[in-house]
């Protein structure tokens, strides 16, 4: 992204953000891989060896929340979150700017509802020292807190880019307010597609 150079220190820190991001997306998907190879063996072993590893469902589902709660902060980043657009489209700039903006702030006031009662939720399980009613007795607080820390992430990146989005909106900067929170546009999309086109055709020709 382009941005002025009194956003340097915002735009350092949304960079290294990020990257973090995309760190814990890998991270991410590399626990449900896992958890889809455990559960492949689990079926495998029940049809042909007659015993399971106990707990396959239980883990994925684990795995499944986790990554999704972690993956939340990259793809607000990269703009992949839905918006309904039909409208917003043929708006004028400033109006659709604004908009875009709003929706940020909306989007911080719901993950900030959502992450307060996921960490009550995890204390409590912490204080009563909760477990789940499976074989395996997993400690909830383990899972709902590894749930739970993805989703508070998720506030501080929104937190970053609405610092941002504000000093940029306050300053007629709509360029970097759509660049920060507006709607991906079809061009972007395409370019985007084009390039992931040109590195496969690069990897195969290496």
């Amino acid at each position: 992204m382009i941005q002025p150079e009194r956003f340097r220190m915002l735009g350092a820190l949304l960079r290294r953000a990020e990257t973090f991001s995309r760190v814990a997306v890998w991270v991410g998907g590399t626990l449900t891989l896992a958890s889809v190879l455990l559960i492949s063996f689990d079926v495998l072993a029940r049809k042909f060896f007659g015993f399971n590893t106990g707990g396959a469902d239980e883990l994925s589902s684990y795995a499944f929340a986790i990554s999704t709660s972690w993956a939340l902060a990259f793809a607000t980043l990269q703009r992949a979150n839905v918006r309904v657009d039909v409208l917003y489209q043929y708006m004028p700039v400033r109006v659709s700017a604004l908009l875009d903006w709003l929706s940020l702030v909306a989007l911080g006031v719901f993950m900030v509802y959502l992450t307060y009662f996921a960490m009550e939720m995890a204390q409590t399980s912490w204080v009563r020292d909760s477990a789940a009613n499976t074989p395996l007795a997993t400690p909830l607080w383990i899972p709902q807190g590894l749930w739970m820390l993805g989703l508070l992430w998720m506030c501080i990146t929104v937190a970053l880019m609405l610092v941002r989005a504000s000093l940029a909106l306050a300053t007629g900067d709509l360029e970097l307010v759509k660049a920060i929170c507006g709607v991906r546009s079809t061009q972007e999309e395409a370019d985007e597609e084009a390039a992931a086109g040109v590195r496969m055709v690069k990897g195969d020709a290496a």
